[in-house]
């Protein structure tokens, strides 16, 4: 909120009134709901997999795999405790038979897009780059899901 609307909720008595500097762009960075024309249904946070698997670094490369087999997914990623993603295992890695820890067999800082991103955009950046799939991170870094090209596609036809 602008300076002068946190100024006038103290006048009329709030007392826990903030200054939120950073806008609206980071809202919805934050994968907060955004209204109007271009609402949250035309963004990639709508659309993204929130039951993609997720494992911590330590975790044994053998048995996140066998945990992932059978999910549908070809693809997890690696968080920290606090849902940050650190990492991502794609098919390559799944499919080793290495005695390795996540960390050591991740693709560390994978490309992400926020959940605010315009689908349209985001299906025309996996088409030309010829990705199946984009992690979709809050502006902190936190897991929301994966969007993936096929999902993305049926959504932006529906729009």
């Amino acid at each position: 909120m602008s300076p002068r609307a946190a100024a006038r909720l103290a006048a009329l008595g709030f007392t826990d009134v903030y200054d939120y500097v950073a806008g609206k762009a980071d809202w919805g960075s934050a994968g907060l709901p955004l209204e109007g024309a271009e609402g949250s249904e035309t963004r990639a946070g709508a659309f993204a997999r929130p039951d993609v698997p997720r494992f911590e670094p330590r975790e044994a490369l053998q048995t996140v795999r066998r945990r992932v087999t059978g999910t549908g997914f070809d693809t997890c990623f690696v968080v920290d405790a606090d849902g940050v993603v650190l990492g991502r295992l794609g098919r390559t890695a799944l499919a080793s038979d290495a005695d390795v820890l996540v960390d050591e067999a991740m693709t560390e800082g994978p490309s992400t897009v926020r959940p605010s991103a315009r689908l349209a955009e985001v299906v025309e950046r996996m088409q030309r780059q010829n990705l199946s799939g984009l992690p979709v991170t809050t502006s902190d870094g936190r897991l929301v899901g994966l969007l993936t090209r096929a999902d993305a596609e049926r959504a932006l036809a529906r729009l």
